[in-house]
C-alpha cells in the first residue's frame, strides 16, 4: 500500500511551496512507510509515500519516462507489466527500473488513456504531461485503490486519503448533507461522494483530464463497467471451470512479490478459497492469519483451523479482547469519513497483527460483492420485482 498526494493551480504564476507538498505527504506516511518523494514544476506538486513490494531498490516516485516529459505517481500493483514491458521493448522503448511503475508510464506515452485497456490490475494514478500541461489520472475497474479529490476556481489537489487534502491549504471543509443522509441510511458514503461538500471520490473503472488553461473541465470519463446480463449459452460446468481457472490465474499473480507474503484466513467460503489457490501455486507453507472472540458464538477459529490444517499452512492466531473500543479514535482517523460497518475493528487487529510476520497478505474481501453474497442482495432484487 502506497499513498498518491498533488496539487495544481490553475494560475501558473503561482508556485507549489515545498513545505505543503512535504506536509500533505506526510499526512499519509502510514501508506508508506519505506520512502518519500517530491516533484515540482512551479504550478504543479507531486507527493509520494512508498511500501516496497516489488523492485526495492530503484522504484523510487515520483519516476519520469526516458524523455522527461512524462511524470507519475502511481498507487497499486499492475499483475501484467512484465508481458507489457516486453511488448513496450519491442517498440523501442527503454527501461530504467523494473518496477509496473515505469511500465504505466510508458504505456501512456504509446498509448494515452488507451492504457487503461492494458492493465490488468489495483490502481490510482496520475501523470503529468509537462510539455502539453495536461493533468490525466486513473482508478481501477473496481476501486480497489482510492483517489480523491478537491477543486474549486483556484486549483485542483488530490490524495489516496483525505486526509492528505486537507493538509492542503485554503480546502473548504463544508459537510455534505446529501452525504449526512445516505450515510444514515446506508452507513457510507456513496461513491463519487465524501462527508465533504467539495471534496469527491473518482469513481472506479474512470479516469480525467484536467487542463489548467481550462480549469472550469474536469473532463471525466468511463472506461470500464461491468455487464450484469447473464450469459446462458454456457452449461453450469462451463462456468465451474472458468470461475476456477480466473480465480487460481488471479491468486497466481498477486503472489508476485519481493516481500514476504501471507493471507487473511476466517474460514469461510471467500478466505478459504484464496488460501487453497495459494497453497497450490506455492512450493512453501502459506502464512495465514486468523482472529477470534472469546464469546463462542462469534468465534470462527474452529473453521479457520480445519483450513489450516488441510493445507498444511504456517499459522497464527490471535484473540481479539472486549476492550478493542479504545480503538475507535485510530479508526474513524484512517477512514477519514464516517463509517458503520463494525468489521472494521477485527479488520484492522488481524491487519496489524499480520504485519508482525508479512508485508502483503491476500484475503477474501470482494467475494461477497461478486458473487452475490450479502443478505441484502436478494430483499434488492425483491424491491427491484416489486416496482
Amino acid at each position: 500500500m502506497c499513498g498518491i498526494t498533488g496539487k495544481i493551480y490553475f494560475d501558473f504564476n503561482y508556485k507549489i511551496e515545498s513545505k505543503e507538498l512535504k506536509e500533505m505527504t506526510n499526512a499519509i506516511i502510514h501508506r508508506g512507510p519505506d520512502d518519500e518523494g517530491y516533484y515540482m514544476d512551479n504550478n504543479i506538486g507531486l507527493g509520494f509515500r512508498r511500501l516496497s513490494i516489488i523492485d526495492l531498490k530503484s522504484g523510487h516516485q515520483p519516476l519520469s519516462d526516458n524523455s522527461g516529459r512524462f511524470w507519475i505517481t502511481f498507487n497499486g500493483e499492475v499483475y501484467n507489466f512484465q508481458e507489457e514491458r516486453i511488448a513496450l521493448q519491442k517498440k523501442g522503448y527503454v527501461f530504467k527500473t523494473n518496477t509496473d511503475t515505469e511500465v504505466i508510464v510508458n504505456l501512456y506515452a504509446e498509448y494515452k488513456e488507451k492504457c487503461l485497456e492494458h492493465l490488468r490490475g489495483m490502481f490510482a494514478f496520475v501523470i503529468w504531461d509537462k510539455k502539453e500541461k495536461i493533468l490525466f489520472g486513473a482508478r481501477d475497474r473496481f476501486g480497489i485503490k482510492p483517489f480523491h479529490y478537491y477543486m474549486d476556481n483556484e486549483k485542483f489537489v488530490w490524495g489516496s486519503e483525505i486526509k492528505s487534502i486537507l493538509a492542503s491549504s485554503n480546502i473548504e471543509k463544508t459537510i455534505s448533507l446529501s452525504s449526512l443522509d445516505y450515510y444514515f441510511a446506508y452507513g457510507y458514503s456513496k461513491r463519487e461522494h465524501t462527508i465533504y461538500e467539495n471534496i469527491k471520490k473518482l469513481k472506479p473503472g474512470s479516469y480525467f483530464y484536467l487542463n489548467p488553461n481550462k480549469p472550469k473541465e474536469l473532463n471525466i470519463k468511463t472506461y470500464w463497467q461491468i455487464d450484469f446480463q447473464p450469459d446462458y449459452s454456457k452449461n453450469e460446468n462451463y462456468w465451474k471451470e472458468k470461475i476456477y481457472e480466473t480465480l487460481d490465474a488471479a491468486v497466481k499473480m498477486r503472489m508476485i512479490s519481493d516481500v514476504p507474503l501471507g493471507a487473511f484466513l476466517s474460514g469461510g467460503v471467500d478466505s478459504s478459497t484464496v488460501v487453497a489457490l495459494m497453497a497450490q501455486n506455492s512450493d512453501k507453507a502459506i502464512k495465514t492469519f486468523s482472529i477470534g472472540f472469546k464469546e463462542e458464538k462469534y468465534n470462527e477459529l474452529q473453521y479457520a483451523r480445519l483450513l489450516a490444517k488441510k493445507y498444511n499452512t504456517d499459522h497464527h492466531e490471535l484473540i481479539v479482547e472486549p476492550e478493542s473500543i479504545d480503538l475507535l479514535p485510530k479508526l474513524v482517523s484512517a477512514y477519514d469519513e464516517p463509517f458503520a460497518d463494525s468489521s472494521a475493528i477485527p479488520t484492522y487487529y488481524v491487519s496489524k497483527f499480520t504485519r508482525e510476520y508479512v508485508t502483503v497478505a491476500l484475503s477474501g474481501d470482494g467475494g461477497d460483492e461478486l458473487f452475490a453474497g450479502y443478505h441484502s442482495y436478494p430483499k434488492m432484487l425483491g424491491l427491484k420485482n416489486a416496482l
